[in-house]
This record gives C-alpha cells, structure tokens and sequence, in this order.
C-alpha cells in the first residue's frame, strides 16, 4: 500500500516510479491523504502496470466513505476495500467490475481500531458474503477485544471461499506466515516498509519491499 500512517503519501506517484523494478502485482492507497484526481491517476497509474488495485476506505463518517465508493467506481478500481456501509456501498458499484470488501467487527477511529469477539466477525463475514460482497478486510492486528489470530480464523469460517485480506499493523515476517496458516489470501502493508521497520538494518524501501516479497514465499 501507497500509505503510512493510514493516509496515502503524498508522493505516491514518485514512488510507484521508484519501485517499478520490483513488479509488484497488486498495488493499493487509502481513500485519504491525497485529492481524488490524485487517486485517479493513481489508479490509472497501476492499471497500466497490470497489477491489481486497491483502495481502502478509512473515512469516518457514512457520507464521506459512500463518497469514496463512488470515487472507486468512476477511477476503476479492481477491490474496494473497508468501510461499513454495505448496502449502500453494493448499490454504489452494481455494475461496475470494482468488487467490494468490507470491514467486519466494529471498526472505529483513524487511525482504525477493530472492536468485536470472533463470533462478531464469523457472523458479518457470512452476512457480507450473502448479500454479495467478494470477501472481507479484516482489521486482525488492529483488535482491541480478541486475539488477532482468532479472528483471522473465524473470518475463514465466515467468508468461506470469499477473498479474505487482512490489514493494518504487518510488521514482520512471523505475522504473515502466521496469517497464511490462519487462512488468509492477502495483507496490506505501508507503514512498516516506508518507516523501515519491517527491516531494520536496511535503508531503502525497495529494500524493504523485497525481503516482504521474500516472506510470503
């Protein structure tokens, strides 16, 4: 993801450039940070790469996040991801070939924290995956009330043979091999590459990025 701190850089399309070389297949921003003409050409930007696009929702309020719907809809996004508003979000982009991906649990705040037990999360992922959502964007290692794990594994109850992405707080390697045990198909990570964290001995984000590509294997 194109973001630290929960916003999308403001020199996101500086750093698409700079980690080209690496072929990142999917490829994603936050609904805030940057204006929407930015996110437009941010979107149009991967799209001519080949990767898959993500934007995720992290506005607070209905209104702003059902406005980031329909930013996602116009600027061809391939996977919407968060907010709350499901019905509303699915009217949005009936349609379109943007697929969506709630938060389930009780999101709040921004940056987000995830309220909710594992039967919370199970219980939404299965409603979502009903009313026609791809899958779900968990917000796992933001919990405020149950082990991360835990509900990554009642997700995969949930959601069934849906998309399940896990986002927010990837630091290091041991959780995404913890998260692909659990039953995850994806994660997001920004904060820790672009901050260095994720290897802290090595300075450069393409740097970063690779040994994150080299965890997943």
């Amino acid at each position: 993801m194109l973001t630290r701190a929960d916003q999308t850089v403001p020199d996101s399309l500086e750093v698409l450039d700079h980690i080209a070389p690496l072929g990142l297949r999917h490829l994603g921003f936050k609904d805030v940070g940057v204006p929407p003409a930015v996110l437009g050409q941010l979107a149009a930007r991967i799209r001519e790469t080949g990767a898959t696009s993500y934007m995720e929702v992290v506005s607070t309020s209905p209104e702003a996040a059902l406005r980031s719907a329909r930013v996602a809809r116009d600027i061809g996004i391939d996977r919407l991801l968060g907010g709350t508003q499901v019905g509303e979000t699915l009217d949005i982009l009936a349609g379109s070939a943007t697929t969506y991906n709630p938060f389930p649990g009780r999101p709040v705040g921004h940056p987000t924290k995830l309220g909710g037990s594992p039967a919370d999360v199970e219980a939404d992922c299965r409603r979502f995956r009903e009313r026609g959502c791809a899958g779900v964007d968990l917000l796992a290692y933001r919990a405020t009330e149950a082990d991360p794990l835990e509900l990554v594994r009642a997700a995969r109850r949930g959601v069934g043979d849906g998309y399940l992405l896990v986002a927010g707080s990837v630091t290091t390697a041991a959780q995404i091999r913890a998260l692909r045990e659990a039953g995850a198909d994806a994660f997001t990570i920004g904060s820790a590459a672009f901050d260095g964290s994720f290897s802290p001995r090595k300075g450069l984000l393409r740097t970063q990025l690779q040994d994150i590509l080299d965890a997943c294997l």
